[in-house]
């Protein structure tokens, strides 16, 4: 992952906590996972476009955008798996509890 800055942790709990006020009993966690997902996706496919001057420039780079997106999404899912594992027990003091 990259160097982050003084508010990356703080950008990154105003997410989840918006995406944790849409989790109802209609709505369920895997949904608003999904949800999240799509529009994380939407918004590097957008941050992507922004470093084009047409389209034909952004299809020779998906490829290397894709992969590139892929690995650093890996990396933070492993480490964050890697910390929930780590402090299971203080994380998880109740299923019904959110991220």
């Amino acid at each position: 992952m990259q160097e982050v800055d003084d508010e990356f942790y703080e950008r990154a709990d105003a997410h989840i906590h918006l995406s944790n006020s849409q989790i109802s009993e209609e709505i369920g966690t895997g949904k608003v996972s999904a949800s999240f997902m799509y529009s994380v996706a939407r918004f590097n496919a957008w941050v992507s476009a922004s470093g084009w001057h047409n389209g034909n420039e952004m299809a020779e780079a998906k490829e290397e955008t894709v992969e590139y997106f892929v690995a650093e999404y890996r990396k933070m899912l492993e480490e964050n798996m890697d910390d929930y594992i780590s402090n299971f027990e203080r994380y998880m003091k109740t299923h019904d509890e959110k991220a």
